[in-house]
């Protein structure tokens, strides 16, 4: 996780006006007043309906590990502002350099499916503290949040019969990028990585044979291929269109009969270039005529979840899915677009109180209040029907169950920043997801049109959220 990748301290892992804010909280002597904000998107990546909730476990073990070290604050004391003077007073770098997270955080589990506008974390707490991790959270979760969206649809392409793998290490944006790429599709879905170290850190399957330079190094493929499935007798997939795919096919073949011959079979063929319908449909003749049945045919080269569809809608026989630039950086869109607002905030005499950002644009306002969402089951199919956001301090028609398996999305994860139980399992998660779009209504799915999933206000507070935004119209922002 993130405590094993980088050095103890990432406090300093915020934008600056997290860190001028938190000064001016503890000027004015409210920086522990109780505030709650909540990190939602408005709107799913790609035209999809909904989108599937990551980067959780990673986000919980920065905010547990949140602290500023002695030389953080050494650093901070170097900054300057604009007259030259010290930008943040001693008072204040004394109080960050002993702050721990005492926040509570609730959030919704990872793998789950979620509409726009619902929390999917909300963070209560010290104002100063839920105000300076605001940075981080998006960072993490927005991106893990995209690329398992991006991660499920490509799945989604691929079929109950096909298998996808993550390969995009190479193209992805940093090492960062494809660690955390790497973790996020196996969150949305995929089978394995060729990502070694995301292996190791995150306990996921790795997956991978050679390149076309394995292939260059000897005289020709037929010496290539026996040479590979010398060394890895029991990890044979040849990559056949360094020459000429066809041939490549054949001389694949001709290997694969000695690897049998010796105890072992070819587990398939990568086609990487050409016309992969076309190509796949040929080599699958050829693979069967000789008595390879079972042998894959793997795709890759600039793949995504609308040409592996059109893929298959052609006929391509193709089992397993090599997909790399277009999953691991999100290929076409490059962030989620999630926003982290302040929602509550206790008075001087400890009373809750709703707060609401305005916007000339409607889908920019925010909701007001401590928030939770309710998931409706269909009761005549056991899908999922729709989510209604409510105040969890005045609930209103939200707290009547209609259907047993009613619940209520978000979940206690920390308590004064300790956590409450273990965080599941990488694989345990990844069920998560299937087992969550497996509930959705069908045409939600849809990669082109979907069926819109409907989130809700409950009427009362849609009532509150009306009755502020006319207020600070009318007042100008004014109390």
């Amino acid at each position: 996780m993130l405590s094993s990748l980088y050095r103890p301290s990432l406090g300093l892992l915020t934008d600056l006006y997290q860190l001028t804010m938190a000064a001016g909280y503890h000027h004015a002597g409210v920086a522990h007043r109780r505030a709650t904000f909540h990190l939602t998107f408005r709107k799913p990546p790609y035209g999809a309906s909904v989108a599937v909730a990551a980067g959780l476990a990673p986000a919980i073990d920065y905010l547990r590990e949140w602290r500023f070290s002695l030389e953080d604050i050494e650093y901070l004391a170097r900054l300057r502002g604009n007259n030259g003077e010290p930008l943040f007073s001693e008072t204040f770098l004394a109080f960050l350099l002993e702050s721990r997270f005492e926040c509570d955080v609730d959030a919704i589990p990872e793998g789950t499916v979620v509409a726009a506008h619902a929390p999917l974390v909300r963070v209560s707490g010290p104002l100063y503290q839920a105000q300076i991790v605001e940075t981080a959270l998006l960072n993490i979760i927005n991106f893990q949040t995209l690329i398992a969206t991006k991660a499920a649809r490509v799945c989604h392409a691929a079929g109950p019969d096909g298998a996808v793998l993550e390969f995009g290490l190479r193209r992805a944006q940093g090492i960062d990028g494809a660690l955390s790429a790497a973790r996020a599709a196996y969150v949305g879905g995929v089978h394995g990585t060729s990502n070694v170290l995301a292996g190791r850190l995150h306990g996921m399957p790795v997956k991978g044979t050679h390149a076309h330079a394995w292939v260059m190094v000897f005289e020709d493929e037929v010496e290539a291929f026996t040479q590979y499935a010398a060394a890895m007798p029991n990890n044979c997939v040849f990559l056949v269109d360094t020459y000429d795919t066809v041939e490549g096919v054949k001389r694949a073949i001709e290997v694969g009969h000695a690897l049998r011959a010796r105890g072992h079979e070819l587990v398939g063929i990568r086609l990487d270039s050409g016309d992969l319908c076309a190509l796949a449909k040929a080599s699958r003749v050829l693979l069967d005529a000789a008595g390879f049945p079972d042998a894959a045919i793997v795709a890759s080269n600039d793949l995504d979840e609308h040409r592996i569809a059109k893929l298959r809608a052609d006929g391509a026989p193709i089992s397993l899915w090599g997909v790399g630039t277009r999953l691991a950086t999100g290929h076409p869109k490059p962030a989620l677009g999630g926003v982290y607002k302040l929602a509550a905030i206790e008075d001087h005499e400890g009373r809750i109180e709703g707060r609401i950002k305005l916007s000339e644009t409607p889908v920019k306002v925010s909701n007001p209040g401590v928030q939770q969402v309710r998931r409706r089951i269909d009761p005549a199919t056991g899908r999922f029907s729709g989510d209604i956001l409510f105040d969890v301090h005045a609930p209103g028609d939200a707290a009547e169950r209609h259907h047993p398996d009613d619940h209520d999305l978000l979940v206690p994860i920390l308590r004064s920043g300790q956590l409450v139980e273990a965080l599941p399992s990488i694989d345990a998660i990844r069920m998560r997801t299937l087992a969550q779009l497996a509930r959705l209504p069908e045409g939600c799915l849809a990669l082109t049109n979907p069926e819109p999933y409907s989130l809700t206000l409950e009427e009362g507070l849609a009532a509150r959220k009306s009755a502020l935004i006319e207020q600070h119209r009318a007042s100008g922002g004014v109390a």
